[in-house]
């Protein structure tokens, strides 16, 4: 199991320049975990592909719907404290952080290209790139 930040999730149903190693990632380790507020992340991305027409919202419907049923049981309540103490010592925000906070519960890699998160938590973070490495 490994923690993956929304752009990962995205990358993934999205096709785009990083869906092949998005799907790296899924075939070295197909169980993603994540905050339960990466639906909410999700629904704001797929929210920019409806909004500059390149989405139907029968699209985004289902993207998302492949999306929630990868994740399926693998969305996590974070508590507050960890992720407080996270966002004030790396001076991230508090969204990426309670990836961070999970994957730190879980004591499970975070995948992420989010260059901030992999600068402030090398300990927890990988890079895509990095993970799918053989």
């Amino acid at each position: 199991m490994i923690v993956v930040d929304t752009n990962i999730i995205a990358y993934l149903f999205i096709k785009g320049e990083f869906t092949h190693e998005a799907e790296k990632v899924l075939n070295k380790d197909a169980e993603w975990a994540a905050p339960l507020l990466w639906k909410s992340e999700m629904r704001n991305v797929l929210m920019l592909y409806l909004r500059k027409n390149l989405f139907t919202l029968h699209d985004a419907g289902r993207v998302m719907h492949e999306a929630e049923s990868l994740m399926q049981n693998n969305a996590f309540q974070v508590p507050s404290l960890p992720v407080f103490q996270l966002a004030k010592e790396s001076g991230c925000s508090s969204y990426d952080c309670e990836f961070v906070a999970l994957a730190q519960m879980l004591d499970i890699p975070l995948i992420t290209c989010d260059k901030n998160i992999l600068n402030q938590f090398p300990s927890t973070a990988k890079s895509i790139h990095s993970f799918i490495q053989p």
